[in-house]
């Protein structure tokens, strides 16, 4: 949920108020003269007229110097004129803000006015970032910087950014490299700034390291070596030996100082750091680099589409809670982003950097990372290939965790059921219908006063009877929690434990912080600290012996706050009110959440903030494994590199309409890109009325979501599929029925996620990286290599137009063959139909489906086979029991590979496991055989068969042992 007032894209400002808050300049001081230096003018002159000429022309020089000198002064000191002035000299050291004692100048060498002119209005980096400034030249010309207008014709539209006005000068002072020295690893260098920029706090002084820690992977780190920062504690690779046979060269520019990275194989430059100075300041760090191309994805998380446009576009990361609105910082942090290049190579960039920041894309193309802490801590990754770039990605910061089977399951919930009997009402509803159906949850309205860890005795006396019903029908029950603790209450065991142990984030006074959230006044659990795991864990263990539930689904852990910081407001200082604030919603950090300057066990608020739903999502998936002894189901809003190996993600508080519908596409490609695939959208859309052709229409594309749940907001309608007509439950009741019978496909697709990286929901262009044309589709997407899926977005239509990349596709339902030199073409689709094809080559396998997942997981197989043109396929299959812990790493699973070659079909057990004994493959297709066989032979042994005259091939009652090797041939 929300936790304020619904916003509107139109409604959404920025504010500029920690701009005009009130400074005094910095101005650079004139000394005075000493004695001994004073002219002495005090004496009495001569009369003689050579006398007077001479110090009268004394007098004309000195009025001559003062004015030069005065004029020096005006140049170089900062603007005083308000709102927006340079910002002031670093006040008092705090927690992680000093000043620096060392005598550098101040300001920069001079602009040529020559080099400004000839500077592209694509490679104009902004040297005025601040958001709402209007930048003047005075204001520009202060910081040393190029001024050049741009006619309003020229800019785009309100609320863009558009071609900088005041940027970078070719010559604006930057670090030198004057040491360079190899290591084990790759080389240190010592980097050195003799000018001072506008921005206080500047480390004169940085140490330059460079690993290269595989033939694909290289790390670059940028420290103050005489002091250390904050690293954010996030568990990566220790690298302790150099990569022999790199795919990458690294050149290091020495004056100005530059990082260029290329690939070896093509000389193609992947990173070029020269482009623009390096800021590294107490609380501003930024760097520039060239892009190789203008195809970037990633950066999340943001509403957009899934190709990130590079017209002046900037990308705020600090965890919100905000409906998703364009142009805003929402849920998650995730600096990572993959970019193509010519030929269909790709590579990847994360900078492992927690802090509030901007990422400026602009045309040239090239990109800008712009930081408020930390250090600067960035890898390359090398591919080439999409999908190889996201595996070595996810090598550094986990694979995603293997999902309980019923996580693949439909979910529904709702915000307002009102009590455990009307939830129940639902449940049994969805049964009667013959709905699928493997988890029912609810929202905050189940709780006592919205208290965590509570159920209401009056409207839910009766949530544990439903969760032993839900038990008894093979199905789940998921509560969400918040993370905010009442702190009101004369008895209350988490809040009173919490004291107890010290388990809550403090004020910078070192007081338990208190905030206002759903229960009213609350206090925020610190997860970096394990105490705090630990009383988790009781707190989570004591509800679970009154409502046994199975899933978490952990919200509003931003963290999310309806005061801005706390009810005693926030200190004074630099962590709360930055030199430089990226363009976060509200303009403040401490809008909508915590205290920046608020302490926490590993460091300040000011670090942890976006890194908090992640060590949350830790915590609770700990304690669920310990309580279950199961794999843990967790859903949370806020995430951060690495969360996919605790928690799946959901896109928050969408809206009824048909743009949602198709900009969550973009939003699934994107958390497969960051190593979350367990994702989804509120299916049907969470606030605003539900429409019935869309809810249809939703619910057929959220079939294909990883996740899949249908949610919505309190005083909605219903829009569960039996609050709809029986055309549009029959269309839904089809839909979910389709996902249940793809639920081997699925599960192995996630068995391949948590193994090798691997995407599950996956954009065209990771499979045809050489077709530029796939590179924007985001109204179409893949699970695996080979099932395209092809939803309606538009209302009122009975068709849809697809891209179809070169090759053979076979319609699904049929076995049709679309033969395709890479074209659109339209497809039929009316209400209850959505469209699929599989690609050439491919084995798929399918099951009858059922009500619940644990009843389909028994069911026979059914094998699809689509031909290539040379008659061959291959597909694979992962099985285990479904819930328990690491089955793949202690062996406990069956896994079977199926090829066809020349009109043999094989099924080889590579790793056979009791739970494959139990499942049969009753039936086999083969699409795209040419010619009508004469027989068929299963084992050697004889078998009826069918083909119809679109080239299908079936076999059924086939009664295989899936443990078994087998073989289907045809002549």
């Amino acid at each position: 949920m929300v936790s304020y007032k619904r916003l509107n894209p139109e409604d959404v400002q920025f504010s500029n108020a920690v701009l005009s808050e009130e400074h005094v300049p910095v101005r650079e001081e004139v000394r005075e003269p000493e004695e001994c230096e004073r002219p002495l003018l005090s004496r009495r002159p001569s009369c003689s007229a050579t006398t007077g000429l001479v110090v009268l022309g004394s007098l004309l020089l000195l009025l001559c110097g003062v004015w030069l000198l005065a004029t020096i002064f005006w140049v170089h000191r900062p603007s005083n004129q308000p709102p927006h002035r340079p910002p002031p000299p670093a006040p008092a050291p705090t927690p992680d803000s000093r000043g620096n004692g060392t005598g550098a100048e101040r300001v920069g060498a001079g602009r040529d006015p020559q080099a400004c002119a000839a500077t592209p209005e694509a490679w104009r980096f902004d040297c005025y970032p601040e958001r709402g400034a209007v930048v003047t030249r005075e204001m520009c010309e202060a910081r040393n910087c190029c001024f050049i207008s741009v006619p309003s014709s020229q800019q785009p539209p309100s609320g863009s950014n558009g071609v900088p006005w005041c940027f970078y000068p070719p010559e604006f002072p930057s670090y030198s490299l004057v040491s360079v020295n190899d290591t084990a690893l790759g080389q240190t260098g010592r980097l050195v700034r003799e000018v001072k920029t506008y921005y206080p706090g500047d480390i004169l002084t940085l140490e330059l390291e460079t690993r290269h820690e595989t033939e694909m992977r290289l790390r670059v780190r940028i420290t103050d070596p005489s002091e250390s920062r904050f690293e954010v504690p996030v568990t990566v690779p220790n690298a302790t030996k150099k990569a022999e046979s790199p795919a990458y060269t690294v050149e290091l520019s020495k004056e100005p100082f530059g990082l260029i990275v290329k690939r070896t194989s093509t000389g193609a430059v992947l990173l070029n750091t020269t482009v623009a100075p390096l800021f590294y300041a107490d609380q501003f760090l930024q760097f520039s680099t060239s892009l190789r191309s203008k195809f970037i994805y990633g950066l999340g998380e943001h509403r957009s589409s899934f190709l990130h446009s590079v017209q002046w576009n900037t990308l705020t990361m600090w965890a919100r809670d905000v409906p998703p609105v364009e142009l805003t910082n929402l849920y998650g942090a995730h600096p990572f982003y993959l970019a193509m290049e010519e030929g269909g190579n790709a590579h990847g960039f994360f900078l492992l950097n927690s802090n509030a920041m901007d990422v400026v894309l602009q045309p040239a193309p090239a990109l800008t990372w712009r930081t408020i802490g930390g250090i600067l801590d960035f890898y390359v990754f090398l591919g080439p290939d999409p999908a190889s770039v996201i595996g070595q990605y996810l090598e550094v910061i986990g694979y995603p965790a293997m999902p309980v089977y019923w996580a693949l399951g439909y979910h529904l919930c709702r915000w307002g059921y009102g009590s455990s009997n009307a939830t129940w009402d639902v449940v049994k509803n969805m049964r009667n219908q013959g709905i699928p159906q493997d988890a029912q949850w609810n929202d905050i309205d189940y709780m006592e006063q919205f208290m965590d860890f509570t159920f209401d005795p009056t409207s839910f006396s009766t949530l544990p009877d439903l969760v032993k019903d839900l038990h008894t029908h093979d199905q789940r029950y998921v509560m969400i929690l918040d993370p905010g603790i009442s702190s009101t209450q004369a008895e209350y065991w988490p809040y009173d434990e919490g004291l107890r142990r010290g388990v809550f984030i403090n004020d910078s006074d070192g007081n338990t912080l208190i905030g206002k959230v759903w229960p009213g006044l609350t206090a925020y659990p610190d997860f970096s600290d394990h105490v705090t795991h630990e009383w988790w864990y009781d707190n989570l263990k004591r509800f679970h012996e009154k409502v046994p539930f199975d899933g978490l689904w952990i919200d509003m852990n931003e963290p999310s706050n309806f005061l801005d910081g706390s009810t005693n407001g926030c200190p004074a200082n630099s962590l709360e009110n930055p030199p430089y604030t990226p363009g976060i919603l509200g303009g403040l950090l401490r809008a909508k959440t915590l205290c920046a300057s608020a302490k926490q066990k590993t460091s300040i608020h000011y670090n942890m903030h976006s890194l908090y739903g992640l060590m949350e999502a830790k915590a609770s998936a700990c304690a669920l494994k310990r309580i279950l002894g199961k794999r843990a189901f967790v859903i949370s809003r806020s995430t951060f590199p690495s969360h996919g190996a605790y928690s799946g993600h959901w896109l928050g508080d969408n809206r009824s309409q048909w743009k949602d519908l198709y900009v969550s596409i973009a939003g699934i490609l994107t958390f497969n890109l960051l190593g979350i695939p367990l994702v989804g959208a509120d299916i049907c859309g969470f606030s605003e009325e539900p429409q019935e052709e869309l809810c249809v229409r939703w619910t057929q594309l959220g079939a294909f979501y990883p996740f899949t749940r249908n949610h919505n907001a309190i005083d909605m309608k219903p829009q569960d599929p039996t609050a709809f007509s029986p055309l549009a439950q029959t269309a839904m009741k089809q839909a979910l029925l389709l996902r249940y019978s793809l639920f081997p496909l699925l599960y192995t697709l996630f068995h391949h996620a948590h193994t090798l990286g691997h995407t599950v929901a996956r954009p065209l262009m990771f499979e045809f990286p050489k077709d530029i044309r796939t590179y924007g589709i985001d109204r179409q997407f893949l699970w695996g290599k080979s099932l395209l899926v092809t939803p309606v977005l538009d209302p009122g239509v009975d068709y849809v137009v697809g891209y179809f990349p070169e090759g053979v596709w076979y319609d699904y339902y049929t076995g049709d063959p679309v033969h395709s030199k890479g074209e659109e073409l339209r497809l039929q689709a009316p209400l209850d139909k959505i469209n699929l094809h599989l690609r050439e080559g491919a084995v798929i396998p399918t099951q009858r489906p059922n009500l619940t997942l644990w009843v389909s997981s028994g069911q026979p197989l059914h094998l699809v086979s689509t031909l290539s043109e040379d008659g061959s396929a291959s597909g694979d299959l992962f099985w285990d029991d479904g819930e328990s812990i690491d089955t793949y790493e202690t062996d406990q699973y069956a896994y079977i590979v199926f090829s066809v070659i020349q009109n043999v079909m094989t099924s080889q057990v590579l790793h056979s496991h009791l739970e494959a004994t139990y499942l049969t493959v009753e039936s086999a297709s083969f699409y795209g055989v040419k010619e009508e066989p004469s027989g068929v032979l299963v084992n050697s042994q004889e078998a009826a068969f069918t083909y119809r005259a679109n080239q299908v091939l079936t076999v059924a009652d086939l009664g295989l042992n899936l443990s078994q090797n087998f073989t289907i041939s045809w002549m």
